[in-house]
């Protein structure tokens, strides 16, 4: 058996009934020594807040960039993935609920300190390593500390987050990531607090402060739930502020739902519905918005907001083609948005498992 990893945490504070708060999240988990808060990694230990789950994860894979999904981040790049354990959100329709709402630290078989993981991405190709499958923001000491080893070594690091987070530990953790894919579950307050046990607001100013105030390029994707975020007024109302407060070129991302975790009962979502909200969300004003978790070949492609030429064709994760030039369309000379190299990658759509050798 593996002895638990901890560390020392920032984000909390002693209260006068000898309980210790947790303030990273707006969960705001007050805690008895011993005890866990709801995302489960982070625990009241010796008086004080610890992350328990530093340094393991339960695999390490590089994926497509396009996977996380990122279409406007060095496309066609492979991506070194990894998660820990537990959540801060307690979505119903958890997709990856088998490590999120993991309670079993044993399943973390796999362990890397920050320089290790940095240096296999360099090795085998990676253009960035990516904080995904879990929130990276309830193991933001370990995140933060491999993204530093990997901007040492020139490589890029990813956050696929659902934003819950609070104001100090958010402003420390876009500080040291290159790109984010946030979750903008719904558009509804109801949804959030009945089907995430969390509220909608604390994730808008995430994204607003992500995009306006970071140099991280943002992309932000919305799970359609059929019966209960897939109305058309909601994802026009999305789509709006979008577009009023965040600008046009932000991508956006609408993405399959599966049954699945305590969901299992609600249907796939029809391919019809990803393509009727693009409609919905280019006719807003959105310049990038993308379908996911189907074969969509016109909803994966990428357009020139000025002339509309399409500039970068995908088939899933596959780039079949590339129009750009220095970063701008050939036909009108429109700059795209989002950061790219003089050519794509050639990462493909392949899956490689990676195993780290402690050093």
């Amino acid at each position: 058996m593996m002895a638990t990893s901890t560390v020392a945490t920032r984000y909390w504070h002693a209260l006068d009934d000898g309980r210790v708060q947790c303030d990273l999240c707006p969960r705001f988990c007050t805690l008895h020594e011993g005890q866990q808060g709801l995302c489960f990694v982070r625990a009241n230990q010796g008086g004080e807040i610890v992350l328990t789950s530093y340094g393991r994860s339960s695999g390490f894979v590089i994926d497509p960039i396009e996977k996380k999904p990122l279409n406007h981040f060095l496309p066609g790049s492979g991506v070194l993935s990894f998660g820990t354990a537990g959540c801060n959100l307690a979505c119903k329709f958890c997709q990856n609920w088998d490590m999120s709402k993991a309670r079993d630290m044993d399943r973390l078989m796999d362990q890397a300190n920050p320089a290790e993981l940095a240096e296999a991405a360099l090795s085998h190709g990676a253009r960035s390593l990516a904080f995904t499958y879990n929130d990276p923001v309830i193991f933001m000491e370990y995140a933060v500390d491999v993204a530093i080893e990997a901007r040492r070594r020139g490589v890029r690091s990813v956050a696929v987050t659902a934003g819950y987070v609070t104001d100090a530990p958010r402003v420390e953790f876009f500080r040291h990531m290159d790109a984010a894919n946030i979750d903008l579950k719904a558009f509804d307050e109801d949804f959030y607090y009945k089907l995430c046990g969390a509220h909608l607001q604390p994730v808008l100013e995430t994204i607003e402060y992500a995009v306006k105030e970071t140099d991280c390029w943002v992309e932000l994707t919305t799970l359609l739930i059929p019966g209960h975020n897939d109305s058309a007024g909601e994802i026009e109302r999305l789509s709006a502020w979008v577009a009023e407060r965040l600008g046009s070129d932000v991508p956006l991302h609408f993405s399959a739902f599966h049954p699945d975790y305590r969901m299992a009962g609600v249907p796939r979502t029809p391919p019809e519905t990803l393509r009727r909200a693009r409609e919905i969300a280019r006719a807003q004003g959105l310049h990038h918005v993308y379908t996911g978790n189907v074969h969509d070949e016109d909803g994966g492609n990428t357009y020139c907001a000025g002339c509309g030429h399409r500039l970068i064709g995908r088939d899933r994760y596959t780039i079949t083609d590339w129009q750009l030039v220095d970063g701008c369309c050939p036909a009108c000379g429109e700059r795209l948005a989002g950061v790219f190299e003089a050519q794509p990658g050639d990462w493909g759509a392949r899956r490689q498992p990676v195993r780290i050798a402690p050093a």
